[in-house]
């Protein structure tokens, strides 16, 4: 598993935003659009403007993913976007039901800063790329693609990581753009089996 850099979040503040993301599916399963937060009653941490991505899985294995790379919006607010695009707008999946949701185990991404890397071609980026703790963004004006941090976790080596960054993006692999550039970010993230209740 990717190591967790220094808490940004308390537990009680994970909690709540555990629990803003699953209430968002929730109100989507019963009303069909993501519910309206009351920001100014949230806890100043969950109302910065922060990129975040929301990750549901079912029994271990992946059931959506949906979320930011860019902060456009208070966290708050992003988690419920995203949670609720998760559920109902991932392309790959069908529609969450009422049936699996308590099955479902919802993990929270918050992003830092994309930070752009000077790297000229795959063999530079490969010896300044830090497994288990990057992710990375790849960018050509027309295709863009990104991993999260996680997903060191089911690609161990950097070449194989970055040769599935670039089908992802549709690139073939042998292609490096001059156009293409290349962000790095760290996450913190964390779900609801291993946040203990208060």
């Amino acid at each position: 598993m990717a190591p967790m850099r220094s808490a940004e979040y308390s537990l009680e503040h994970q909690r709540e935003m555990l629990a803003i993301a699953r209430g968002a599916i929730l109100h989507g399963l019963e009303h069909q659009c993501p519910p309206v937060l009351e920001l100014h009653a949230l806890p100043a941490p969950l109302r910065q403007v922060r990129a975040t991505f929301v990750t549901l899985t079912r029994n271990g294995s992946l059931r959506g993913c949906v979320g930011s790379l860019e902060p456009q919006r208070p966290l708050a607010e992003d988690l419920v976007r995203n949670a609720f695009d998760t559920a109902f707008a991932d392309p790959r999946f069908p529609p969450v039901t009422i049936a699996e949701l308590s099955a479902l185990d919802v993990e929270i991404s918050v992003l830092s800063p994309l930070r752009v890397l000077a790297v000229e071609s795959e063999a530079q980026l490969l010896d300044v790329i830090r497994p288990f703790e990057d992710g990375l963004v790849l960018d050509d004006g027309q295709r863009r693609a990104t991993f999260l941090p996680k997903v060191w976790d089911s690609l161990s080596e950097p070449a194989a990581f970055l040769t599935e960054l670039k089908r992802k993006a549709g690139m073939p692999g042998d292609d490096w753009p001059d156009s293409l550039r290349v962000l790095r970010y760290h996450t913190e993230t964390f779900c609801e089996r291993e946040v203990p209740a208060s």
